[in-house]
């Protein structure tokens, strides 16, 4: 296993997320059968358990739905971080997920609002809508 950028070892069904990541890119899984979208992605539906799912790039945009603050983490490399936003969003293609606010989303979140995604060393985080640098 070969690590992609700033995210963790891949695998060969996690490699397609990861690379997409380093690129930019937000991958979901979508199930053929009933049409529902999830994240993180898995081998098969876990709402009808179908293994006839398919690579879907994301929008990139989400609702955001409840978040916290951590301002304590000895753990590298999230020490150095402090203090950072931990949230849980709504992608705009159905599934809930957890993430990293950053910029002016983690300055001031509030249900509601509707961040975008962006990536920082290859892993996804989100930022005000249309703050991408």
């Amino acid at each position: 296993m070969v690590p992609v950028s700033g995210a963790p070892d891949t695998d060969p069904f996690s490699r397609p997320y990861w690379e997409a990541a380093a690129r930019g890119g937000l991958l979901l899984r979508r199930c053929r059968d009933r049409g529902r979208a999830h994240h993180h992605p898995r081998e098969f539906c876990p709402h009808c358990w179908s293994e006839d799912v398919a690579w879907e790039e994301a929008s990139g945009r989400a609702t955001l739905h409840s978040w916290s603050v951590v301002h304590r983490n000895d753990l590298p490399p999230f020490r150095e971080r402090t203090p950072y936003v931990v949230a849980v969003v709504d992608l705009a293609e159905g599934p809930r997920t957890a993430t990293e606010l950053v910029e002016g989303a983690a300055k001031a979140p509030r249900a509601g609002m509707e961040p975008e995604a962006d990536f920082r060393d290859g892993v996804p985080v989100f930022r005000p809508l249309g703050g991408r640098t």
